[in-house]
């Protein structure tokens, strides 16, 4: 009789800890530029059945506005002066609902774009887990890492990665 109510016992916790690890509710908020993060981040909604929200800049970027090469572009503006906050719109009315948080960005001049940074100051992440993503076309995410932990060290960051032609398969590990 006690091994069986222990047994019941023992069931019920496990239970309780599966239903409140799948109670956590995911967002994957991202900013693309050329739709690449973008295919990764709907991806990432789907492995997670999380919420996809686009961190949309208020003026949208052209080709000329992300020319690299060109000094005198929006990007290569934005990015020279570390206190740039480019706008943006479609703002989160329900943020305090998220438990998790996947903010996905293209890396630019090594690092995140600073709407990312207008993104994380528009919000209060006390609370949650944010866990973030990038595609790049030669750069690691190591160092937008490194930038994003330094300028916002009360938020409870994990480890982001990389996922440049990333699997289904690969986000589902990734995720475990």
């Amino acid at each position: 009789m006690m091994m069986a109510v222990l047994l019941t016992m023992s069931l019920s916790a496990c239970s309780q800890k599966k239903e409140n690890k799948e109670m956590k509710k995911v967002l994957v908020a991202y900013f693309s530029a050329s739709g690449v993060t973008k295919g990764v981040a709907q991806q990432l909604a789907e492995v997670t059945g999380g919420t996809l929200h686009e961190i949309k800049p208020a003026q949208p970027y052209t080709d000329a506005d992300l020319d690299w090469r060109n000094k005198q572009s929006r990007s290569s503006v934005e990015m020279q002066d570390k206190s740039s906050r480019p706008a943006i719109t479609d703002k989160l009315a329900n943020m305090q609902d998220y438990d998790v948080i996947y903010v996905g960005f293209p890396i630019w001049w090594y690092t995140c774009p600073t709407i990312i940074n207008t993104f994380m100051e528009a919000y209060d992440f006390k609370g949650k887990t944010v866990i973030p993503f990038a595609t790049s076309g030669g750069s690691s995410i190591k160092k937008a890492c490194e930038d994003l932990k330094a300028a916002y060290p009360d938020v409870n960051w994990k480890e982001g990665k990389l996922l440049n032609r990333a699997s289904k398969k690969d986000l589902e590990d990734w995720v475990k």
